[in-house]
Order: structure tokens, then sequence, then C-alpha cells
């Protein structure tokens, strides 16, 4: 069992697990009772960005339409558009080895696909997690638990990996934002 963090802690990865060099990010969630008509399509993507945390190329934007970095260093597995059954709904694959040198941050975030036109938000979900696996071993390294602080976000960055002193580190974030998959985007310097 891994270490369980709380919002905002940070924690060194590749220097107290010196192994380590492919991560399995998976992520989870569960939806509230909802009576929109409409069932929640949660999307996992990761932004990789330079020092300045912004995204310098499009194709550094890994998401259901753009699984793999040229790179090979992160993978979308793909995108569940029901989140059902237990475990992860969705998994990003990190290789730290392939990381090209001008990334320093990689932020995973989950949006609400159409969450503006399906009247959904964050407040109708419930056990959303985040856990790294070492996937040499399989063995869960940490999970952050999100908790139930959100209401009528619509997009959330969950967590971020970082470079420090050569080593990468883990951040729990847990930031929410409104405007969905656009406006992470726009935080994160690409056009939409």
């Amino acid at each position: 069992m891994g270490i369980n963090l709380a919002k905002g802690q940070r924690v060194d990865l590749t220097k107290t697990n010196p192994g380590l060099t492919r991560a399995i990010i998976g992520l989870g969630w569960d939806t509230n009772r909802y009576s929109g008509g409409h069932d929640f399509d949660l999307d996992a993507s990761a932004f990789l960005t330079d020092a300045n945390n912004r995204v310098i190329n499009d194709l550094d934007f890994i998401f259901y339409n753009n699984l793999i970095h040229s790179s090979g260093a992160v993978e979308h597995t793909g995108d569940n558009r029901t989140g059902e059954g237990e475990g992860d709904d969705e998994q990003i694959k990190i290789n730290f080895s392939k990381v090209p040198s001008h990334v320093h941050r990689i932020a995973i975030t989950v949006t609400i696909h159409d969450a503006e036109a399906r009247s959904q938000n964050f407040g109708q979900v419930s056990n959303a997690f985040v856990r790294l696996v070492d996937e040499e071993t399989g063995s869960e390294v940490l999970r952050y638990d999100l908790g139930e602080d959100f209401s009528v976000e619509t997009a959330v960055v969950i967590c971020e990996l970082y470079r420090h002193n050569g080593d990468w580190k883990f951040n729990a974030i847990g930031s929410g934002f409104a405007g969905g998959l656009a406006s992470l985007c726009r935080n994160f310097g690409l056009q939409v």
C-alpha cells in the first residue's frame, strides 16, 4: 500500500523510488444520483508544460483525440465514456526516461464532457481519486482522494508531476475550474 496524500502535499517519486521509470496514473470517480437525462462522461488529460507552466506545442496536450505523445513519454489508454465499474476509470502512462527536456511539469486534469449543455458539474461527482502505480511492479506508490470540495466546477487539475533537481515529484493539487476543457487549455497557454 502506498502513501495517502492530502491536498497540497508533495512527495518525491524517483528519489525515494529509484527504480521507478514507468508509472501509471489511474483516475477514478463515481457520479451521484442525477436525473438530468444524460450520462456523465469524464475525461482525463495531461498537459506537458515548460518551466513557465505553459504548453509550447499542441502535441504536448494528451487527451482522447491525441492519445500518445510523439516522444512516447505519455500515453492516454483511452476514453471511458461511462465511468462504470470499480477501480480506475481512465489511465495515463508516463515513462519518465522519455520525457523531453523542455517538459518540466505534467499536469493531470479531469473535465466533464459537454458539462454546460448537460447541466453537470463536479458537485455531482464523488469518490474521485488519483493513484500512481509503478508499472513494472504493479504496486501502488501513492493515492490522493479528492474529497467533496467541489460544487459548480466543470474541470479539475488533479495533480502534477514535476522535475526538481533531476528527480520527479508529485503534487496533489485538487484545484477546480469553471469553463471546462476550454478554460483549462487557456490556463496552460493553448489557443481554443
